[in-house]
C-alpha cells in the first residue's frame, strides 16, 4: 500500500474505527459516502466492509507527531 494517514471513521451512536488508508483509498471512500450503501474498503489490515448510511464523520490525522504529555510537548 501506497503512503498510508491515519483516519478515524466514525458512525451513528458513536462507534469509531481507526485505520491507515492511502490518499487514493481516502479519496475513493469519501466519493462513495454521497452514494451510500455497502462499501468494501481496503486498509493496511484487511477489508471492512462499511455501512455508508451510518457515517457520521471521518477524521483524518494531520500527520503532526507528538511526543511527551501536555500542551506543545
Amino acid at each position: 500500500m501506497a503512503e498510508a494517514q491515519r483516519v478515524e471513521i466514525g458512525f451513528e451512536g458513536g462507534q469509531v474505527i481507526s485505520t491507515r488508508l492511502s490518499d487514493q483509498d481516502l479519496t475513493d471512500l469519501r466519493g462513495r459516502l454521497e452514494q451510500g450503501g455497502w462499501y468494501d474498503l481496503p486498509t493496511e489490515d484487511g477489508t471492512i466492509a462499511l455501512y455508508l448510511g451510518k457515517v457520521a464523520f471521518i477524521r483524518v490525522d494531520s500527520g503532526g507527531h507528538r511526543v511527551g504529555f501536555g500542551p506543545g510537548a
